[in-house]
C-alpha cells in the first residue's frame, strides 16, 4: 500500500480527496508515495494561520521566537538520517548533494536563530533615526517596522525541498509571520516530513507552520492584502503570479526568483595552469555536477580569454571525465539523477537547442551509468559545450538548461567579456577568477548592477571561499531582470519582507520610551 502524504492546515493533518500524484524514484522508477491537496478549504486554512498562528507568534519577542528556531534545529538534526534516505529516493542525489540541501537548510535556520537573539525582547524594529518635523525638536518622525498581519505563502521549486523551505521560513517565523509552504510536487516528501517532525514537536504555536502538498490551484485566490508571497520557479509561472488578482489588485507583496544564466569569468592575465586558472576549472566542474546541475545558481556560461579557450576546455573536460554517474546508493557514484523523466526530457531538449549554435567539448552521453538502467534512470552525464562565436550564439545567452550543462566562450578584452555577461539580462550570481586585486574589485563593481551576488575568487581565498553556487544566509540571494528582481536572505535584511514600515509622528515624550 503506497502511503498518501497528508497536508497540515488549520491546525490538523488533512488528506486530499483525489487520487493523488505519485512521487517516483528517479533512478529505480518505482512509486514512493502520493501527494494530494484536492478538497482542502484553503480560505479557512489561511484564516486560521493569520488569526491563530500570527497572533501567537506576534505575542512573542524576537528573542523568544529565536529560541524556538534553535529548538527546531535540534529536532531536524535528530531526524537527519531519515531526511537523507528520502532525498536519495525522491531526488536521486548522492550524499554530498543531499547534504547541500539538508544541512544548508538547517544551517540557515540556525543562523537566523542566532540573529534573533541580538534583536532582544522587542516586538518591532526601529528603522533609522528620528527626524525633527519642525524648528523645535519636540515633534518628530520615527520609522518603525512591525510584523505584517498576514501570512507568508511560499511556492517552491523541486531542487531544494529542505533549503528552499527553511531559507524562507526562518526569517518569516523570526519576524512573527505564520508560514504556508507549497513545495514542488515532484520532491514534496522531504518538505512534508520536515514539517511533520516540527509540528509533532509542539515547538511552534498552532497555525504558525502549514504545508500543502499537491496542486497549487486556489492558493493565490485565498491571499489577502497583508499576506506576502515568495515564489521560486520558472519565468513563465512568475508572469502568471504577477498578473494574478492577489498581486495586481490586492497588492499582495511578492518576491520572485526565476531563471538565471549565471556566469563564471576568468580575468585577463591568467596563464594556463596558474592558480586562478585552476580555481575556475575546479569550480565550473563542481557547479556542473553538484545536484546534477539542478541549482538556480549553477554556472551556465563560462568566459575566458581567447588564448586560453582550448586549455580551459581540455582542463574542465578532464575533470568531468572522472565523474561517475548513476545510482546514488552506490558509493562510487559522484553524480546522481535528474529529478524525474520530465526534467530529463527538458534537459535533452535544451541541449539540442544549444547544440544548434555550439559544439560538445565533453559529451555527457559517453558516461556509462553505474548501477542504473539507462532505460529507466533519469541520469545524464555532465556536458560541456563551447563556441568561439560568442556574439552570434544568441541561444546560449537566452536558454537555461537546468541540468549538468555549461557553455564555454572566449572573449577579446575586458569590455567584450562584460558585454557578453550582460546578455544574460540579470542573474543570481557571477563568479570572477584572477590574481590582480584591483582588477577583481573593479570588475566586481561593474557586474554588481546585473547580479544579486558577485563571488570573487582569488588565490588567497582558495581554501575558504564558499563556492559560486552556495547561497549563504549572510549574503543576498536574488537577482535583477530575468532572475526575477527578488531579494532573499542577506542577514537581517530578509526580515524586511515580512515587516511593514510606518512613520510614527509624535512628541518625544511618546517616542522616547517607545523606541528606547
Amino acid at each position: 500500500m503506497i502511503e498518501r502524504l497528508s497536508n497540515y492546515v488549520a491546525g490538523q493533518w488533512q488528506a486530499g480527496t483525489g487520487a493523488g500524484t505519485p512521487l517516483v524514484d528517479p533512478v529505480l522508477g518505482n512509486e514512493l508515495v502520493r501527494v494530494d491537496a484536492t478538497g482542502l478549504d484553503l480560505a479557512a486554512a489561511f484564516a486560521y494561520a493569520r488569526e491563530q498562528g500570527g497572533k501567537a507568534l506576534r505575542a512573542l519577542s524576537y528573542r523568544q521566537r529565536a529560541a524556538i528556531l534553535a529548538d527546531v534545529v535540534k529536532v531536524l538534526q535528530a531526524n537527519r538520517d531519515a531526511y537523507e534516505e528520502i532525498a536519495t529516493a525522491n531526488s536521486g542525489t548522492v550524499k554530498n548533494d543531499s547534504a547541500v540541501d539538508i544541512d544548508g537548510g538547517v544551517y540557515t535556520l540556525s543562523t537566523y536563530a542566532r540573529l534573533g537573539v541580538g534583536l532582544g525582547d522587542r516586538r518591532f524594529l526601529i528603522d533609522g533615526e528620528p527626524a525633527s518635523l519642525g524648528k523645535e525638536a519636540l515633534f518628530q518622525s520615527q520609522h518603525v517596522m512591525v510584523p505584517t498581519r498576514g501570512l507568508a505563502l511560499f511556492i517552491n521549486a523541486f531542487n531544494f525541498p529542505s533549503w528552499g523551505l527553511w531559507e524562507k521560513a526562518a526569517p518569516a517565523l523570526l519576524s512573527g509571520v505564520p508560514v504556508v509552504i507549497k513545495p514542488a510536487t515532484a520532491t514534496a516528501w522531504l518538505t512534508q516530513r520536515m514539517v511533520k517532525d516540527v509540528v509533532d514537536s509542539g515547538l511552534l504555536p498552532p497555525g504558525a507552520l502549514s504545508v500543502v502538498c499537491g496542486s497549487s490551484a486556489g492558493l493565490l485566490d485565498a491571499l489577502e492584502p497583508f499576506d506576502v508571497l515568495s515564489f521560486t520557479g520558472s519565468a513563465e509561472t512568475a508572469q502568471l503570479i504577477r498578473s494574478h488578482a492577489a498581486v495586481a489588485q490586492r497588492s499582495v507583496r511578492v518576491n520572485i526568483e526565476a531563471d538565471s544564466l549565471n556566469s563564471a569569468l576568468l580575468l585577463e592575465g591568467a596563464v594556463a595552469g596558474d592558480a586562478a586558472f585552476e580555481l575556475l576549472v575546479k569550480e565550473v566542474a563542481r557547479e556542473m555536477t553538484q545536484k546534477s546541475g539542478q541549482k538556480c545558481t549553477a554556472i551556465r556560461r563560462v568566459f575566458v580569454p581567447e588564448a586560453l579557450y582550448g586549455a580551459v576546455a581540455e582542463a574542465i573536460s578532464a575533470r568531468l571525465g572522472k565523474t561517475s554517474v548513476g545510482n546514488p546508493r552506490n558509493e562510487s557514484v559522484r553524480m546522481g539523477a535528474l529529478v524525474n523523466r520530465a526534467q530529463l526530457d527538458a534537459v535533452r531538449a535544451g541541449l539540442a537547442t544549444l547544440l544548434s549554435q555550439a559544439e560538445a567539448l565533453h559529451d555527457g552521453a559517453k558516461h556509462a551509468l553505474v548501477d542504473a538502467d539507462p532505460a529507466v534512470a533519469c541520469c545524464v552525464g555532465p556536458t560541456l559545450l563551447g563556441t568561439r562565436a560568442a556574439d552570434a550564439a544568441d541561444r546560449v545567452h537566452d536558454t537555461e538548461v537546468f541540468g549538468p550543462v555549461a557553455t564555454l566562450m572566449p572573449y577579446r578584452d575586458a569590455g567584450h567579456a562584460l558585454a557578453l555577461i550582460q546578455r544574460g539580462q540579470g542573474s543570481l550570481a557571477v563568479s570572477i577568477y584572477g590574481s590582480d586585486a584591483a582588477a577583481l574589485g573593479a570588475t566586481a563593481l561593474e557586474l554588481a548592477a546585473g547580479h544579486g551576488r558577485v563571488h570573487v575568487v582569488s588565490p588567497d581565498v582558495a581554501a575558504m571561499h564558499t563556492g559560486h553556487g552556495n547561497v549563504m544566509p549572510q549574503s543576498l540571494h536574488g537577482g535583477p531582470g530575468r532572475a526575477g528582481g527578488g531579494e532573499e536572505l542577506g542577514g537581517a535584511r530578509a526580515l524586511n519582507f515580512y515587516h511593514r514600515r510606518a512613520a510614527i509622528q509624535a512628541s518625544t515624550s511618546v517616542l522616547s520610551p517607545m523606541v528606547g
